[in-house]
């Protein structure tokens, strides 16, 4: 990316650095942290000394960041600043293009994500710079951070439309390398066998995988993990489950090597093997047969692999069995460890920016629930258009964007707000995880360069996250409907 404009003065890039902090620990860009830059660039001498001088703007000189910045802060409440990039050049003289890092206020994580859009400047009183338009989200292109290409071709490489693959280098979801034999032996570890949990839904799969990691970090061990999910029927349209899923897909990798000690179940068993292979001594193994070997009995054992093996009969080879009972009391599940994607949540920045972050929501489900009238007997009828906008109407504002988070398969059910409000399905988006997204070349590449689909769950994901960063929300059970959520006399 393009640092700084053809022929820019020194001094004003050397107050753009005072405006950019370079360290890691960042603190958010608020009023009193403008005031301060405002402070510093009025202290110092600028080379420009009248208006006349300002007829082509130059991005590079500080006022016009503080000005976006102020801008922004100003426009975008539901979202915390970061850090700037230094402007750049848009393409015509009035304009720049600036990219800013941002976290979104009700998003628990505090992960960085990426807006780059194209300012309009004039010159307002006392030679001071005003914005006259702003360009939508990502419009500011000559300010886009480059990223890395891995290859110039690749299977299917045919279709011309198909983007170059290209790695996102802020996320980093490489599986570590247990290093030396050494090293491998002198780590303790928890390993459990595929048990009856496999290709179940993704709620019984998180539930069951903080299990085994919380008993890990109760034990202080490294736990050793599967990345192969089995994704269940019901996430697919062919109702059909569907194996060789790559947890990468679904969670933050990164994050939960950053909270938990882990190693891939792959690299653990060659290291396993290599020991076994090339010592007398074999590795330590505790193998254990049922979960009624609760983690305290495991407590002060000395082994260097626990292997809890779940080859009875369901629901005994659950993997959360092993956290119940008395174990409960021990055993406290990281929740704070398992994160969406960042991929995903970079599809719903994406949505939620296209917005300007001003949008409602409303949940709509339908679906299997609302074809069974004996646990949903007036689902159905609440949820149909003509009772949508009957209803929407005393709830939103006229003409708001409003996203419409839904498992009604028919594109064209919601056509009747349309004449009521700016909706948003996310079909509307589907170019965020088509062949020339940044999704799916990333995805590619964690899957052998073969393409990925943007599969149910995955939808189900995006779609509750855009919801929940809607100004207004609106659910479906307790707002749309008296049918209980889990069915007839159940609220």
């Amino acid at each position: 990316m393009k640092e700084t404009n053809p022929g820019a003065d020194p001094i004003g890039q050397n107050l753009i650095k005072l405006i950019i902090s370079p360290t890691a620990d960042i603190k958010p860009i608020t009023e009193e942290v403008i005031e301060k830059e405002e402070v510093e660039v009025s202290n110092m001498t600028l080379k420009s000394s009248g208006c006349e001088d300002l007829e082509v703007v130059n991005c590079s000189d500080p006022r016009v960041l503080i000005t976006v910045e102020k801008f922004n802060l100003r426009l975008f409440k539901s979202i915390v600043f970061l850090d700037y990039q230094t402007p750049v050049n848009g393409s015509k003289p009035d304009e720049c293009d600036v990219s800013w890092r941002f976290r979104n206020k009700k998003e628990k994580s505090w992960r960085k994500y990426r807006d780059f859009r194209r300012f309009k400047f004039a010159i307002g009183e006392n030679c001071s710079y005003k914005i006259v338009h702003a360009g939508g989200w990502h419009s500011g292109i000559n300010a886009r951070r480059m990223r890395t290409r891995v290859n110039s071709t690749r299977s299917g490489g045919n279709n011309p439309r198909a983007a170059p693959l290209v790695r996102d280098d802020e996320i980093n979801d490489t599986i570590p390398s247990l290093g030396s034999e050494t090293n491998f032996r002198k780590g303790k570890y928890l390993y459990y066998s595929r048990g009856g949990d496999y290709c179940k839904g993704m709620n019984h799969y998180m539930w069951s995988f903080l299990c085994g990691l919380g008993e890990a970090m109760y034990l202080n061990r490294t736990f050793v993990m599967d990345l192969s999910i089995c994704l269940a029927g019901n996430y697919n349209l062919d109702g059909k489950d569907q194996e060789g899923k790559d947890f990468r897909f679904y969670f933050d990798f990164e994050h939960l090597k950053e909270e938990a000690s882990i190693v891939e179940e792959g690299e653990f068993l060659r290291g396993w093997k290599k020991w076994d292979r090339s010592h007398k001594k074999k590795v330590p193994v505790k193998k254990v047969v049922t979960h009624k070997m609760t983690p305290m009995q495991l407590r002060k054992d000395k082994s260097t692999v626990i292997w809890r093996q779940f080859d009875g009969q369901e629901p005994e080879n659950y993997w959360y069995r092993v956290c119940e009972g008395q174990a409960a009391k021990y055993i406290q599940r990281p929740w704070h460890a398992l994160w969406k994607s960042k991929r995903l949540m970079n599809i719903v920045t994406d949505i939620s920016g296209r917005m300007d972050w001003d949008f409602d929501a409303v949940h709509v489900i339908r679906g299997e629930k609302a074809q069974n009238k004996v646990l949903w007997p007036h689902l159905d009828a609440d949820t149909s258009p003509d009772a949508l906008v009957a209803k929407l109407q005393g709830m939103i504002q006229p003409w708001r964007n409003l996203y419409i988070a839904t498992n009604e398969p028919f594109y064209n059910y919601f056509d009747k707000l349309r004449s009521h409000f700016k909706v948003h399905l996310l079909d509307d988006y589907k170019e965020l995880w088509g062949n020339t997204s940044d999704w799916y070349n990333e995805t590619m590449l964690l899957n052998s360069g073969r393409p990925v689909e943007f599969d149910g769950y995955m939808r189900v994901a995006v779609d509750t996250e855009v919801l929940y960063r809607g100004k207004t929300r609106v659910e479906t059970f307790y707002n749309l409907t008296s049918d209980c959520k889990d069915g007839i006399n159940t609220c």
